[in-house]
């Protein structure tokens, strides 16, 4: 069972890492032809799994040569009921492929990390809908009972918390953070913004911080960023009691739009330097946020990288 559940390490003020774009590697690097964009598919073969398991392996080495605690995201991003329907899964085939995939990762921690290094097992949960366009708009309640049943398997695993990205509205933000809690579970809420700094639904990242905290029980335990560059959102961060409760930024390695993302026929890779200095940017600015990683088109060279740069 979990380690981590009842004390996350990353709560602290060291700097924490987490992994990259595993979806855009494997389409883009590894030329694999994921349905719906669910890296869990790679799990049917033995072939897919030991591609997943040497992804998780890597970063747990990243962390352990550098010295940092990490924080690894279950292949499980499109693993839940509407998105499994889609591609052809069964709720039974759902839950195993769930199940399967916090062992996968939890396997890879047990085998790789140094004892003094820190790994966090984050079971990671996707918008019903799109996660660059809010085309689907869930009330709190239809948000808490769609996402508790992915988040429930979790609950029965090592996962040492659950970790919601690209969310790009506050209902659903609620709704996962309310069904989280239900299940004991210390949850993240990653929001997604676009280039004007606004989550896609137009809400500013301040404001739907403060709805969440207010009408979620006080809120997640920690918010993040994700599937967006730097200067996407830089100036949108201000001083006050709403940035404390943001502690993390999984970044983008393009600064394209998501609707140009979205298009994109060949990988945008941007500058995994140019990148890493971003971040460092952030991290000195606000010194409490210290849990950073990649999404849209890194690897491990874009988060060694802000490793560098914060050194």
């Amino acid at each position: 069972m979990s380690i981590y559940r009842k004390s996350l390490p990353q709560l602290d003020d060291a700097m924490f890492i987490t992994d990259a774009g595993l979806e855009t590697m494997l389409v883009f690097q590894d030329n694999y032809d994921l349905p719906e964009f669910a890296a869990y598919d790679l799990l049917r073969t033995e072939q897919g799994y030991e591609k997943l398991f040497n992804y998780y392996k890597s970063f747990i080495e990243l962390a352990n040569k550098h010295q940092k605690g990490i924080v690894l995201e279950t292949p499980t991003w499109r693993a839940s009921r509407d998105w499994g329907n889609k591609i052809g899964d069964s709720v039974d085939e759902i839950i195993r492929f769930n199940r399967e995939s916090v062992k996968m990762v939890e396997h890879a921690r047990n085998e790789y990390s140094a004892t003094d290094i820190p790994v966090v097992i984050s079971g990671s949960v996707g918008p019903r809908g799109d996660g660059y366009c809010p085309n689907i708009f869930m009330s709190i309640q239809e948000a808490k009972d769609y996402h508790l049943e992915q988040i429930n398997i979790f609950s029965e695993t090592s996962v040492d918390m659950v970790c919601a990205m690209t969310l790009n509205y506050t209902e659903e933000a609620i709704g996962i953070t309310l069904a989280a809690k239900e299940a004991n579970l210390p949850v993240c809420i990653s929001f997604t913004v676009e280039q004007d700094g606004r989550l896609p639904s137009g809400e500013s990242l301040e404001n739907a911080i403060k709805i969440v905290d207010d009408e979620a029980q006080g809120g997640p335990t920690y918010y993040m960023i994700n599937c967006a560059h730097p200067e996407h959102f830089y100036d949108a961060l201000e001083s006050g009691e709403w940035i404390k409760r943001l502690r993390g930024v999984r970044a983008n390695a393009s600064k394209c739009s998501h609707a140009e993302l979205d298009e994109a026929e060949e990988l945008d890779d941007g500058d995994p330097v140019e990148l890493g200095q971003h971040i460092a940017q952030l991290r000195r600015r606000f010194p409490h946020m210290n849990v950073f990683g990649g999404c849209c088109g890194t690897d491990h060279r874009h988060v060694e990288q802000m490793l560098f740069a914060c050194s």
